[in-house]
């Protein structure tokens, strides 16, 4: 994932930045609690298609 994208981005939902989840390939919103998916490298920023984390991946760091 670009640092330099990773920067701007932010959940469309909450406004809140997003983290790059490497093993699941995944921009992730604690704030929303929402995990957009990254195809063919790029970010699928669009609430309908992500999914929502579980009460435990909201908690890791």
């Amino acid at each position: 994932m670009d640092k330099n994208l990773l920067d701007i981005l932010v959940c469309p939902v909450s406004k809140a930045p997003v983290e790059w989840n490497k093993e699941t390939n995944e921009l992730v919103c604690r704030s929303s609690g929402l995990a957009y998916p990254i195809r063919d490298d790029i970010p699928v920023m669009l609430e309908t298609e992500a999914r929502t984390l579980t009460a435990e991946e909201r908690l890791d760091k």
